[in-house]
């Protein structure tokens, strides 16, 4: 019984182990810093390096004027095939398993910078949880258009972080 007890010990150690030893990554694109300052966050609460989704071109104000339908933005978001160009790209993507992925919400959806970023790796065998800042908008539509775009990738549920807490990141975080 002692050995059992012992052996049963050992494995849960072990088991505890494996998950602190998993490797994880918080990418986000921030267009005006809102979504970077929640990914910095989240990467903390996590244990998670860190990395930003960088248009090779930056967005100037200009650029993000929602309201004027020839901005770049809003050329880009008509256009469901655009992908803008990232710099930086991750070299050592394999070694990662959970991958938080964070942007704003752009017309009730992820800019498409995102989908260069989800085309640019390999997410076999990967976790990938998003998560996003809004003036008002839910991330649903986003989660819903992402799965619909990238089926073969494990997607956790997603989750708009405006104003959160440190601790309800941990919270989520050890949710996952």
């Amino acid at each position: 019984m002692v050995i059992m007890i012992l052996n049963l010990t050992a494995t849960a150690q072990s088991h505890k182990q494996e998950i602190k030893q998993m490797k994880t990554l918080v990418a986000y694109f921030s267009a005006s810093g809102v979504t970077e300052a929640v990914a910095r966050q989240l990467a903390e609460a996590a244990h998670a390096d860190l990395h930003e989704i960088k248009p090779e071109k930056p967005y100037t104000e200009a650029d993000l004027d929602w309201t004027d339908k020839q901005s770049r933005s809003t050329i880009e978001m008509k256009d469901r095939s655009s992908r803008p160009t990232i710099t930086d790209k991750i070299k050592n993507m394999a070694e990662y398993e959970v991958i938080y992925v964070g942007f704003p919400i752009w017309w009730y959806t992820a800019p498409t910078i995102i989908n260069t970023f989800m085309e640019a790796y390999d997410f076999a065998g990967k976790t990938v949880i998003p998560f996003a800042t809004s003036g008002g908008s839910n991330i649903k539509q986003a989660c819903a258009d992402l799965k619909n775009a990238y089926p073969n990738v494990d997607w956790k549920e997603g989750r708009l972080l405006n104003r959160v807490s440190t601790t309800e990141l941990k919270k989520w975080v050890e949710e996952r």
